[in-house]
C-alpha cells in the first residue's frame, strides 16, 4: 500500500523519539530520515522503525505511598455540613401554631411531618425530631377537635 505524507511524518516523529531516547546514532538517524521522506510504501516506512518502540513504553505503574508527615501535621478533612430538613421545621412551626390558630394549622402540620421524615430517610439529612413532635401535636390537635366534634354531637343528641 502506498504510504501518505501522514505516514512519513508519524515513521519521522517515531525516528526523533528513538534519536531522543539515545536509541539512534546521529549518523543513523539522519539516514532513516531521509529514507523515510523517499519512501513510496507501508512496508518501507515499517522497515526503518521495525527495531525502536512506537509509541509510550510501558513503565512501572506508580503506587502513591503514604505520606512520610505524622497525621497530627496533615491538613484537617473538613466535614460535609449535614442540613436540616426544611419540612421538618414547617411541621414543628405548624404544629406549635395549632393552639394558637385553634387547630387550624394541625393538617399542614401533620403533612409536612409525614413528608419531611420520607425526605429525612432518602437524602439523610436532620430534622426527624422536629417532624415527628409537628405530626405529634398536628395529630393531637386533630384529634381534640374530633373528641370536641363527638361530644358536641352527643350533647346534641341527648338534648333532643
Amino acid at each position: 500500500m502506498r504510504a501518505s505524507h501522514a505516514d512519513r511524518e508519524r515513521t519521522v516523529d517515531v525516528l526523533k523519539a528513538g534519536f531522543a531516547e539515545g536509541r539512534l546514532q546521529q549518523p543513523e538517524y539522519e539516514q532513516r530520515i531521509t529514507r523515510a521522506y523517499k519512501a513510496q510504501t507501508h512496508a518501507e516506512l515499517q522497515m526503518l522503525v521495525a527495531d525502536l518502540p512506537q509509541g509510550p513504553v510501558p513503565q512501572a505503574q506508580f503506587v502513591p505511598q503514604r505520606p512520610m508527615v505524622p497525621a497530627t501535621f496533615m491538613p484537617m478533612q473538613m466535614p460535609v455540613p449535614v442540613t436540616t430538613n426544611s419540612s421538618a421545621t414547617g411541621a414543628l412551626v405548624c404544629g406549635l401554631m395549632t393552639p394558637v390558630t385553634w387547630g387550624l394549622t394541625s393538617i399542614p402540620a401533620v403533612i409536612l411531618g409525614h413528608k419531611a421524615r420520607a425526605e429525612i430517610r432518602r437524602s439523610g439529612e436532620r430534622g426527624d425530631g422536629q417532624a415527628l413532635t409537628g405530626l405529634i401535636l398536628g395529630w393531637l390537635a386533630i384529634g381534640g377537635w374530633a373528641l370536641f366534634l363527638l361530644v358536641f354531637i352527643l350533647s346534641a343528641a341527648v338534648n333532643l
